[in-house]
């Protein structure tokens, strides 16, 4: 076995992990994620090789993106980083570090670090900047054959109500898509209107009798029950994890068993919902085991 480094490109961070051969972590970089194309690809290459002087081998490279790599044009489509869309990322990342690199959705890779080691079957959920999901079958990651499964995030919002309906323009170019409902920014702008991007603070601010906040978060968790509902209606995952800066929401993990299953095709619905073990860094870790 091999020292493996994953990378995790975000919206607003660029992390590098190093694990050992026995698969343990020995290293852990973040910076900011630069503004271009170009610097994202030369502070990928840098960090690496800073890694690799630090731990003394070469590694083995994976990177989960916020996207995907088309199978037709091997450019990089649907990331909500719009500057990586048409781009020929996994060959210019490798043409920078020298070696072959894989690369996969951060969702997929958030899977891969909670389930690599399972032998059931679970969907990673993506929370932050943008919404996405994984689904790993028996420790393997389930890429499908257009490489979009698991894009939970764009799909249309269940149930909607009459208020809701058609939904939210997405990036994408649909309406209603699950993102617009349910991610950081569009949480910021239902407590704060057109503008807030930073949700992190309504937790607190409805515990200290915001109504504004409290009610907004009502309303994310509600359509976030949904949305998993549906998860749970085709795929029937044994345990669903949450990832991305929503899932420090601890509100989430008392109110989703008790509203999800109204929405699900069974009489019991014991699908576990619980918080990825490795928190932020689970995306870096399960990049590093897409070797």
């Amino acid at each position: 076995m091999n020292w493996r480094i994953g990378i995790d490109l975000g919206g607003t961070k660029v992390e590098v992990a190093a694990l050992d051969p026995g698969g343990a972590l020995r290293l852990r970089r973040r910076l900011p994620t630069p503004g271009t194309y170009a610097e994202t690809v030369r502070r990928i290459a840098e960090m690496v090789a800073a890694a690799e002087a630090e731990i003394g081998a070469t590694a083995t490279i994976g990177c989960g993106i916020p996207g995907s790599v088309s199978p037709a044009t091997g450019l990089i489509r649907g990331a909500n980083s719009t500057f990586l869309n048409g781009q020929p990322l996994q060959a210019d990342l490798a043409a920078a570090i020298g070696r072959p690199v894989r690369l996969s959705n951060d969702a997929n890779c958030l899977a891969m670090s909670e389930f690599h080691d399972s032998k059931g079957s679970g969907f990673a959920v993506i929370l932050g900047t943008g919404v996405g999901g994984g689904v790993v079958v028996e420790g393997r990651l389930v890429e499908g054959r257009n490489r979009v499964a698991g894009e939970w995030g764009h799909t249309p919002l269940p149930w909607m109500t009459a208020a809701e309906f058609p939904g939210p323009a997405c990036w994408c170019g649909q309406h209603g898509c699950i993102e617009t409902f349910l991610c950081g920014p569009a949480l910021a702008a239902d407590a704060d209107g057109p503008g807030a991007r930073d949700a992190s603070g309504l937790p607190s601010r409805a515990a200290a009798g915001d109504a504004r906040a409290q009610a907004a978060l009502d309303r994310h968790v509600d359509r976030l029950a949904r949305a998993l509902a549906g998860v749970i209606n085709l795929l029937d995952p044994e345990v669903i994890v949450l990832g991305g800066g929503l899932s420090n929401m601890a509100h989430l993990y008392e109110a989703l068993p008790r509203l999800i299953p109204r929405h699900v095709f069974s009489d019991s619905c014991t699908t576990q919902v619980v918080q990825a073990r490795h928190g932020d860094s689970s995306g870096v870790l399960g990049a590093a085991r897409l070797w």
